[in-house]
């Protein structure tokens, strides 16, 4: 009944050249839940440990993204808190505006990592050098991904993320060491 989705075929990761790391909300910042309240706000559940790899990330030439389908204040006022480069919501076909993205600041899919936990995030998992998805990533897309974290998402996903990329790109240690070095 349905055409069979296989891994898509990548050249080996070159790890000095990912310089942007970009993020699905729902499901990876987030557990996935959307909370209503009385007065109509959106209520959402983010990570302190995932907020802390992002201080990291500070301290290098990685830069980051949020490309979300929806629309939150709370998912505003996070990314403004973390200081995310790019903060996209409302984005109905996220590899198209990735593409515009990367173009405008002047990177192309060899340089991006995209973790993504559902359907919707498989066209631009599939184009970018490395993808990655929580380990409680829709059924099917932890088979296609470059990496499966052992968190799920908005319990440590994105942290234990970042700093795979860190270790990968040898810069780990120098990362802890700044942000240390600022806070003492």
């Amino acid at each position: 009944m349905f055409k069979e989705i296989v891994k898509p075929q990548k050249a080996p990761v070159d790890w000095n050249k990912i310089k942007l790391l970009a993020f699905d909300c729902d499901g990876v910042l987030t557990q996935g839940g959307i909370i209503y309240g009385n007065q109509g706000q959106e209520l959402k559940d983010f990570s302190a440990r995932d907020g802390l790899g992002f201080m990291f990330l500070r301290f290098t030439d990685i830069q980051t993204a949020v490309i979300t389908g929806r629309t939150s204040e709370a998912v505003a006022r996070r990314c403004e808190d973390l200081r995310i480069d790019h903060v996209h919501q409302k984005i109905p076909n996220k590899l198209k505006f990735a593409e515009e993205l990367l173009q405008k600041i002047g990177l192309g899919f060899e340089n991006m990592l995209f973790m993504g936990d559902d359907w919707n995030d498989f066209p631009l998992l599939k184009a970018v050098a490395v993808s990655v998805c929580p380990a409680d990533a829709a059924s099917g897309l932890p088979q296609l991904v470059d990496f499966v974290t052992q968190a799920k998402g908005g319990e440590g996903a994105v942290r234990e993320c970042i700093e795979m990329v860190l270790k990968k790109k040898g810069i780990y240690e120098q990362s802890i060491q700044a942000y240390l070095a600022r806070i003492t």
